[in-house]
């Protein structure tokens, strides 16, 4: 890879998850009273859609580590680039919530001390969903958006109608887990208003981390076992009927 496809796609997760932080976040923050729990699931999904097709096409538009981990596992990117990924990702989910929490202390009277956002359980889920609901949830949830992402990707990249299987999966993950957890489904999300937020959130983040992680893990192996590679297809189908598999 070039030295200048490395600068976009760098520049591509960093801008692309400091979007999806400042404006689906940001939805929850300064609108969640307003438009409620379908209004963030739809702002959610809907900026992944667009971002989906803006950057897709670039560096696939994973704003999301759990999306990479599942690409490494199916072996569609090295480690070295995948951890340039993460960098990039974790980097503008921090400055899309520093954005945010700027813009949020604007609005008098707006608390962001340990809410501004986060993920969380027990006492921080709407309905105080224990430890092992919320860790059950988040992995499911992030196994199924990153299925779906290795599904309508090719390689890496989205082309295409790809953007909005990927986009409406969001929107009902957040439809799903915003009254257990808030949806994190992606660590970087979660990281950067946490960082914010502080107290609770910050000490509950090493869930939102681990959970979608192994649920990037099993989506890669699900999809191995649904979707083959085309050697290993290929090799099936020649092989004569009735012929030891």
């Amino acid at each position: 890879m070039s030295t200048e496809t490395e600068l976009q796609t760098t520049a591509a997760e960093f801008l692309g998850t400091l979007v999806l932080v400042f404006f689906a976040v940001g939805a929850t923050v300064l609108s969640g009273e307003y438009i409620g729990t379908l209004g963030i699931a739809l702002a959610f999904g809907f900026t992944l859609l667009a971002l989906a097709y803006v950057f897709g096409p670039v560096s696939g538009a994973h704003v999301n580590p759990a999306v990479t981990l599942g690409m490494v596992a199916a072996k569609r990117m090295d480690l070295p680039t995948a951890i340039r990924y993460w960098v990039a990702q974790i980097a503008g989910a921090i400055a899309g919530a520093a954005l945010l929490f700027l813009l949020a202390k604007q609005v008098p009277g707006l608390q962001t001390s340990e809410s501004f956002g986060s993920n969380g359980f027990g006492d921080r889920s709407a309905v105080q969903i224990n430890l092992g609901g919320a860790f059950l949830a988040e992995l499911m949830m992030t196994a199924l958006l990153v299925y779906v992402y290795l599904c309508m990707t090719h390689k890496v990249t989205i082309a295409g109608f790809g953007g909005i299987p990927i986009g409406l999966t969001l929107a009902v993950v957040n439809l799903i887990g915003i009254p257990l957890t808030g949806a994190s489904v992606n660590p970087a999300r979660s990281l950067g208003p946490a960082i914010f937020a502080g107290g609770a959130a910050l000490t509950q983040f090493w869930l939102f981390l681990v959970a979608p992680l192994v649920g990037g893990l099993l989506a890669a192996a699900v999809h191995r076992v649904t979707h083959p590679p085309a050697g290993a297809e290929l090799h099936r189908n020649l092989q004569p009927s009735g012929s030891p598999r």
